[in-house]
């Protein structure tokens, strides 16, 4: 990606932000705090895929014991 290309991206993501009313972007980050509550969201944040791909794995095991 080219500099050029970056600051085109850059200033259309400023514009839209700019262009949203402040009413729907608060809505939206309410929304996004809400959806963000499940407890793989936090152990993904805290410790990375590694432990989640871990914990998937044993608990296939365990099931087909």
């Amino acid at each position: 990606m080219s500099t050029n290309d970056y600051v085109k991206y850059l200033t259309q993501q400023i514009v839209k932000f700019m262009d949203t009313p402040k009413e729907t972007r608060k809505q939206q980050r309410e929304e996004k705090k809400l959806g963000e509550t499940s407890s793989t969201f936090y152990t993904n944040r805290w410790f990375g895929v590694l432990p989640f791909s871990i914990k998937l794995f044993v608990k296939k095991q365990k099931n087909n014991e």
